[in-house]
């Protein structure tokens, strides 16, 4: 990842919680674990030496169990926790080290924020909820009613202005707060559990509108959440802490791949991996089981039963029996039909085809470019093994 590729970055961040953080920091310096810090100090630890990055435009999820630091980790982007040692960059601007004001205009300008509760004002219609936040900036009232009406527009809650929070259900709730967070038009959007309170379809329709809304405006969001399947749903990368440290960083398809301990394993236990992984995740290409087509009768390495035609670019042309020694022209026509599936083909889409086919099924790119086979037992350890 390059540096221009990078929104938020934190090197080193430390969070201890209690009143003799220097000793705690001095301890750890000496190579004390956290556990060690807590029982002679009664410090807690609630971040670890995290440093990782965060790339711009991405839906950044940060999960775990409960007290594995990831609403805290939340809290110190924009400073509402200050962190005890370590800095923290906004477009390469270092912000941990900013004055009251500046760290103000940040919050305001730069990162909105949505919580778990909805924090709706009672009293204040939907329009003037989602005002709020550009009120108290001291935005005209012409121009903040502007920019709430696009934000409520932008959630579907277009022609709901004027109703109160209680006459509203709580996934309507939801998206006036999200609504009040977009209204500022933020660089980034910091999301803590926000849809936890949820009912779960209600959940489901919010974590939709939460993916359509990214990939309509590009928009940074990083989301706190302990539940295994909305991370997976919504990130395209997902940050897995453990007792304050970053354990591991990827994609989905990296973590159910090569999880780095058991803790991340337990993550995935049980979860259907066929809905994440794509066949180009598990394609194996096996030069030996591929021959170009010149004219002549293809010939394959001994111990492959069913050899792949390509032609002068790379393309498919044919799956051939390779025990098959009759002549060219009745290749061509005793060719089994292909039966192709593509790198972005979803895994549980290749199982039929794999159960129906006498050799392993094929992969292409878009270009119609062989990458590869899928057999029937590289989707069993691949589904057995997660």
């Amino acid at each position: 990842m390059t540096h221009a590729d990078e929104i938020l970055s934190v090197k080193n961040i430390y969070k201890v919680f209690g009143p003799h953080a220097d000793v705690a920091m001095n301890m750890v310096h000496a190579g004390a674990s956290k556990h060690e810090v807590f029982e002679k100090t009664g410090q807690v630890i609630g971040v670890f030496d995290a440093t990782f990055s965060v790339k711009r435009g991405e839906i950044f999820v940060i999960m775990g169990l409960s007290g594995s630091g990831k609403s805290t980790m939340v809290r110190l982007f924009n400073r509402l926790i200050e962190p005890t040692s370590g800095s923290i960059y906004l477009n390469g601007k270092e912000i941990t080290g900013l004055s009251d004001k500046a760290l103000l205009d940040v919050r305001r300008k730069e990162m909105g924020m949505v919580f778990q509760s909805f924090a709706l004002m009672p009293h204040m219609s939907v329009l003037e909820n989602t005002a709020f936040g550009l009120e108290i900036s001291g935005i005209s009232e012409t121009e903040r009613n502007k920019r709430a009406r696009e934000a409520l527009c932008q959630v579907g809650l277009a022609g709901h202005e004027h109703s109160y929070p209680h006459q509203l259900s709580g996934g309507m709730q939801q998206r006036v707060g999200l609504a009040r967070a977009l209204a500022n038009d933020p660089t980034i959007l910091l999301m803590d559990e926000a849809f936890s309170a949820l009912d779960p379809l209600i959940r489901s329709e919010m974590q939709g509108e939460l993916i359509r809304l990214q990939a309509e405006q590009k928009r940074t969001i990083i989301f706190i959440s302990h539940d295994i399947e909305e991370a997976i749903r919504i990130g395209h990368r997902i940050a897995i802490m453990e007792g304050g440290r970053v354990v591991q960083i990827g994609t989905p398809q990296e973590l159910i791949n090569q999880p780095a301990n058991d803790y991340v394993r337990t993550f995935f236990k049980g979860f259907d991996s066929s809905r994440v992984l794509k066949a180009g995740d598990v394609a194996r290409l096996d030069p030996s089981a591929t021959c170009r087509a010149n004219g002549n009768l293809p010939t394959f390495a001994a111990g492959i039963d069913f050899g792949y035609l390509l032609g002068d670019h790379g393309q498919l042309l044919a799956v051939v029996d390779a025990h098959d020694d009759s002549a060219s022209e009745a290749i061509r026509h005793h060719a089994h039909e292909q039966h192709p599936v593509y790198l972005d083909t979803p895994l549980h889409e290749v199982l039929n085809i794999a159960a129906s086919l006498p050799y392993p099924v094929p992969v292409l790119d878009h270009h119609g470019v062989f990458r590869g086979t899928v057999s029937k037992n590289q989707l069993l350890q691949t589904l057995s093994r997660n």
